[in-house]
C-alpha cells in the first residue's frame, strides 16, 4: 500500500531526473524569493532590515543566487517561511525501493556517540570492582 508521504517522495524522485545544477537551484530559490518579496510589497531594504542583513546581500542573492545559509534562513524567517526552512530535511527522500527499505529499517535508530563508548569503558572497569567488593562484604 502506498502512503501519502510515499507518493510525495516518488514525485520528488522524478524531480531528481531533471539533473539541475546547484547554480540552477540557487537561481530558482532567488527568483521565488523575489516573487514572494514583491507579493508582500517589501523592498530589499525592508526585508534586509527584518532579516537583520544588508540590502546588498539581498541584491546579490536575487541577482546571482549567492547567499550564506545563515542569511537564507534569516530571509526565510522574515518572509514567514520558518517551518518550511526548519523542516527542509524532515521528510526522508529516496530514489530506489532498496533505499526506502533502508530508511524504514533505520527509522528511530541513533548513531553511537563517544558518550556511549565512555559509558561502556567505565562500566567495564567499575562493574567488576563493584562485584569484587560485594563478594568481600558477603564472604
Amino acid at each position: 500500500m502506498i502512503e501519502e508521504g510515499d507518493t510525495n517522495n516518488m514525485l520528488s524522485v522524478l524531480d531528481n531526473y531533471m539533473l539541475e545544477t546547484t547554480d540552477d537551484i540557487a537561481l530558482k530559490l532567488a527568483e521565488d524569493f523575489r516573487h514572494r518579496r514583491i507579493e508582500k510589497n517589501l523592498t530589499r531594504e525592508q526585508i534586509g532590515e527584518r532579516a537583520g542583513i544588508s540590502a546588498s546581500n539581498i541584491v546579490r542573492f536575487e541577482q546571482k543566487g549567492l547567499i550564506s545559509l545563515k542569511n537564507l534562513i534569516a530571509i526565510a524567517v522574515a518572509l514567514g517561511y520558518t517551518s518550511e526552512i526548519k523542516n527542509l530535511f524532515e521528510t526522508p527522500k529516496y530514489s530506489t525501493m532498496e533505499e526506502l527499505m533502508q530508511i524504514r529499517r533505520n527509522t528511530g535508530k541513533k548513531r553511537h556517540t563517544e558518550n556511549h563508548d565512555v559509558i561502556a569503558v567505565t562500566a567495564a572497569v567499575h562493574v567488576p570492582k563493584l562485584f569484587s567488593m560485594m563478594k568481600m562484604d558477603i564472604g
